[in-house]
Order: C-alpha cells, then structure tokens, then sequence
C-alpha cells in the first residue's frame, strides 16, 4: 500500500519555494520576468550607490541606460499578452476586482511602509522624506521611487479592458488610441498618475493585440529557433547605440518618442527570443525562481538594497563599487524571495500582499497558484 502522507519540505525549498521549479508552467514567462526583475533591481541598486556619493564608473550607467529602454516596456507587454487568457476566465468586473487586489492593494501597503522606513530612518538613507510624501500615493506615484509601476499597470489594463469591451474590438484603432494615449502623455506629467499609464499603455495594447498568434504553434517554434535570436542581436546592438548616442533618456520631442518606440519593441523583441533559448538549454534556473517572485522582488527590493548598502558602506567600511553593486543586487533579488516565502506565503502576515486569507498551499504537490504570480506576466 502506497503512503500518501505529505512529505516534509526542506528548508531550502520552502525558502526559495523550489517546488515552482516542478511546476506545469511557461517557463519562458519566468525567465523573461527573471531577467526583467534583475534590471530593474540593477537600476535602483546603482541609483542608491550613485545617491550616497560613490563614484560610479560611466559604463555602469550607460548600461543602465540600455536596459531603461526596453525593461518596464517589456513588462507591460508581457500583461498584455495574457489580458484576453484572463478575460476569458472572468467578467470585466472581476478582472478589475483581480487587478485590484494584485495591483493596487499592494501598492498602498509596500509604498506606505517604504515611506515609513525612509522617514524613519532618514539619516542612513539617500532619500529625504517627508509627511508630504504620503499624498503622492494619490496622484504622483513617480515620486515614490519604483512604485510608479503598479498603479501605472492597473490603470493602463482597466482602461484597456473597458475601451476594449465598450468601444471597439478593431486592433488597428486599439492601437491608434494607444498611440494617441503615449504622444499626450508628456502633457500631463505634473500628474503622473494619469501620464504613467498613457505612456506605456501602448506596450500593453500591442502585447494583447499580439497574443492571438503569438500562442500558434508556428510563432512559439520561431521564437524556440536559434536563428531567431542570433538575427535580433545585430539589431539590438544598434538600436542601444543610437538610443545612447542621441541622449534619449528625457525624449523631448515626438520624433525621438516615435524612435524610441522602436527601439523598446527591438529590446523587447530580443528578450523574449532570449527567454525561449533560455527554456530550450533549460540554464539558469535560478532566473525562473527570481521571475516566478518578480512582484514580491518588485515592491521589497528598494529597501533590501538601501539597507544593504548601508552595511557595506557604514559599517563594513566597504566603498569599492563593484562590490557594493553585487551584494545590493544579490541581497534585492534573494531576501525578499526568503521574506515572502517563510513570513508572508501561508503565514501570519499574509495581509500584507492580499486582503483575501486564502487556504494553504499543498508542500508535495501542486502548488495552489497566488494570485500575484501572474501580476507581472
């Protein structure tokens, strides 16, 4: 007779939720998002450094440069693709609902703690925080260093659902109205509550007008090719070089937004033909646990990599750059992982990601799926 009591999880693997490994998922979608998560913590991890006066070597931020131009872009794109899948499964009310509670629940809790801290600990931190700093939750989230990105999701897929649904089903006046939305955002950034979704609804439009084929068979097999991604290298190349040879950061006029988009759709393009190669040698495991915990990575990793910084600098006395941006980088993308799988998933602090106490998650088996994996996909 066969023993079908529940097998006790190692540490290791209830740490770092390896079981997510074993998973029936699109592993591409988590090395993609693995890949993204890391840039992003890249990013602020340099930032942080750059604010506590440490002499930054130009190519650490040129390179920062390079992944600016395709990195939220691609992540927009990535929700877009699977907003139809999601839709099929609920009504337009309980979508909004989900994003809500995936989204916006999480940006009011993560934003109102990082405030906290900051203006708690103000004489460690770069950051010069004040009560002030709590209204911007309401309307200029860009102030409050990466939770823009929440906000801007959730508004961007309701007002995409909703015109969509009541308006018009037509990709190509979808995607005039994306268009249209992504010119006249430079217009309203005093409010970036408003001006963040306009900008980057136009990746999440076309990664939804792009999904019906991108499931055929045929385009799963393009991009699994080699070929594929070997073609989009030279491209990428020398979209990165005109985007840094022509100073595109601030795109100031609708010329060089209208270029841009270009280059972020080549950047984008060539990420996901590099997840599929990643998921054909099936390397680098490790960025399919880092993708699978992207959301989690995404509203922790500030704090872990300011207080991270903070030890090597202040009390370890350490100043060289390069050491400072790997630990930073390593301590954004792992703590919040161990943060979310032994004190938040299944345990006492749940709320602090969903105000639904949901049941626990099977350890020897399928793993009951959390609303928020799929939030960045």
């Amino acid at each position: 007779m066969t023993d079908c009591k529940p097998q006790k999880q190692s540490w290791l693997s209830r740490a770092f939720n390896l079981t997510a490994l074993q998973k029936s998922r699109l592993y591409w979608i988590d090395y993609l998002k693995g890949i993204a998560i890391v840039l992003v913590v890249y990013r602020h991890s340099l930032l942080g450094i750059q604010g506590s006066g440490e002499l930054v070597p130009g190519y650490l931020e040129s390179a920062n440069m390079i992944f600016y131009s395709f990195r939220m872009p691609l992540f927009f794109m990535l929700s877009g693709i699977f907003a139809s899948l999601s839709l099929r499964k609920r009504t337009v009310k309980q979508y909004i609902e989900s994003k809500f509670e995936t989204l916006l629940y999480p940006y009011f809790i993560w934003a109102t703690i990082q405030i906290t801290l900051q203006i708690a600990l103000s004489g460690f931190t770069n950051s010069n925080r004040g009560l002030i700093d709590y209204t911007y939750l309401l309307y200029q989230p860009r102030n409050l260093d990466q939770f823009w990105y929440l906000p801007a999701l959730f508004n961007a897929a309701v007002v995409y659902v909703l015109i969509k649904k009541y308006i018009t089903r037509k990709w190509w006046l979808l995607l005039l109205i994306a268009l249209a939305f992504y010119f006249l955002s430079p217009y309203l950034q005093r409010i970036s509550m408003i001006s963040d979704w306009m900008e980057f609804y136009i990746f999440f439009a076309v990664g939804d007008i792009i999904s019906k084929m991108f499931f055929h068979e045929r385009v799963q097999h393009f991009f699994r090719s080699p070929i594929t991604f070997l073609a989009a290298i030279p491209f990428f190349i020398l979209a990165q070089l005109f985007y840094l040879g022509n100073d595109m950061y601030y795109l100031t006029s609708a010329i060089m937004r209208g270029e841009f988009l270009f280059i972020a759709f080549t950047g984008c393009f060539t990420m996901i033909a590099l997840s599929f190669m990643l998921q054909r040698w099936n390397v680098f495991k490790w960025l399919r646990i880092i993708g699978y915990h992207s959301i989690y990575i995404y509203v922790m990793h500030v704090m872990v990599a300011a207080f991270a910084r903070t030890v090597i600098t202040h009390f370890l006395d350490i100043h060289n750059v390069f050491v400072i941006l790997f630990f930073c980088i390593a301590a954004g993308c792992i703590v919040p992982v161990l943060i979310y799988n032994l004190f938040i998933r299944d345990n006492f602090a749940w709320f602090l990601f969903t105000y639904k106490k949901r049941k626990k998650t099977i350890q020897n088996g399928p793993i009951a799926q959390s609303p928020f994996q799929a939030t960045l996909s």
